[in-house]
């Protein structure tokens, strides 16, 4: 058999000659050829005040090009066109921008193909410039997965941008490259890894919102705190409750809190992503709360909110933890009084042993045969494990159900 030959011929503006060969290939009798590409990822996580004042420009540029014209293409979330909807065309007219509006009703219950195919319908309508004509989503967690989603899948994939208007939009669904819609009873189990151009963050979004979204977001917040942030979770201890009642607008020195609350949480969660956008390594340690929260939440629809599943599976498994000795009683009553501040649920009636036991079992399904299973070392630390049996499970929705982490 002959020797590789390796092929540097390359056509194309976008090739560079730092990523290697193009191609390797195989001169022998039955010539084979591997394909080498490298594309980089980058896009822009920004924080701004006032997105909607027309004296900041930062929504009319989104996403344009040299070539880009006055036309946007926008999905607003129907929540969100009731009390921004005037606003955002107010801002609109005053760049000179000619908007076409999709508005989307999106809850967990629609997020699926039909909403997908509802964008896409519209997209044709529209006749988007397929790398010019920005789509910008405007809402919250649900809305930015689904047209993630029909940006990633039209024309293989359409420049798009982000605006969350909810807090977990900001602190999670907004900063990612996952999209993805339900299918049957499976939380996101049709989905891409597909990063926006730009996200753009507005806390003043949140002052519409009522207390339990904001809950809802804190949760998250919470997640990130747990697992890697001992002076977040302080913040969270001290403030939550503020928090939750100003929705997060105070300004001076609570806006302070705020601020700092918000920027620990969107560091650590892109800290944890940036070498791993596209989870070639399962052991995640922003999978925490979210082993048993799927199968939660699709069961007690429309009962709970994402984050209130989630807040269910972090109780669940700081009891575990708390059993194993990796947490003390002292910092088991810290973390379940602080969800009591952030107002999260601790416990369930569709938490039944059976259901969650089938939960772990598809988490193993989902990461590749093993548990991966993030549990809290003491507060602000983790490790991973991949033994957890039924009966912990089981002693665990005990603990809960006898009045949660911070009566046991």
């Amino acid at each position: 058999m002959e020797s590789l030959v390796q092929s540097t011929t390359r056509t194309g503006p976008d090739t560079d000659d730092a990523f290697g060969p193009a191609l390797i290939r195989n001169g022998g009798g039955r010539p084979e050829w591997l394909v080498q590409a490298t594309k980089p990822v980058r896009y822009e996580v920004r924080m701004v005040d006032g997105l909607l004042d027309p004296a900041h420009p930062d929504l009319a540029l989104a996403g344009v090009t040299e070539r880009t014209g006055n036309r946007r293409f926008i999905v607003l979330d129907d929540h969100v066109e009731r009390h921004y909807g005037d606003r955002l065309r107010t801002y609109l007219d005053a760049h000179g921008l000619e908007p076409t509006i999709c508005v989307l009703a999106a809850e967990e219950r629609t997020k699926t193909m039909d909403s997908v195919s509802h964008v896409v319908r519209a997209l044709d309508t529209f006749g988007i410039s397929r790398r010019h004509d920005p789509i910008i989503a405007v809402g919250g967690g649900v809305l930015l997965d689904i047209v993630g989603f029909a940006a990633s899948l039209y024309r293989r994939s359409t420049p798009y941008v982000r605006v969350p208007t909810t807090l977990i939009g900001i602190v999670d669904a907004g900063v990612g490259v996952k999209t993805g819609v339900n299918f049957g009873s499976h939380k996101n189990r049709l989905g891409t890894y597909f990063a926006p151009a730009l996200a753009l963050l507005d806390r003043d979004f949140l002052a519409t919102l009522d207390e339990r979204h904001i809950s809802n977001g804190l949760a998250e917040i919470l997640k990130i705190a747990l697992v890697k942030d001992m002076r977040l979770f302080s913040l969270l201890e001290r403030h939550g409750t503020a928090l939750v009642s100003s929705r997060m607008q105070a300004r001076g020195a609570e806006g302070d809190v705020v601020q700092e609350v918000l920027e620990r949480a969107i560091h650590g969660m892109l800290e944890e992503l940036q070498p791993n956008l596209w989870e070639s390594d399962l052991q995640r340690l922003v999978d925490y709360g979210h082993t048993f929260s799927p199968t939660i939440e699709m069961r007690a629809l429309p009962d709970l909110l994402h984050g209130e599943a989630v807040g269910i599976d972090m109780a669940l498994t700081t009891a575990i933890a708390r059993r194993r000795g990796l947490v003390g009683a002292g910092e088991q009553r810290r973390i379940g009084a602080v969800m009591r501040r952030l107002r999260l649920p601790q416990y369930h009636p569709v938490c039944e042993v059976h259901s969650l036991a089938e939960a772990l079992e598809d988490t193993v399904r989902h990461r590749d045969g093993l548990q991966r299973l993030p549990l809290p070392v003491g507060i602000g630390s983790a490790r991973f494990v991949n033994d957890v049996v039924v009966e912990e499970i089981e002693q665990a929705l005990a603990t809960l159900a006898a009045g949660g982490l911070d009566a046991a």
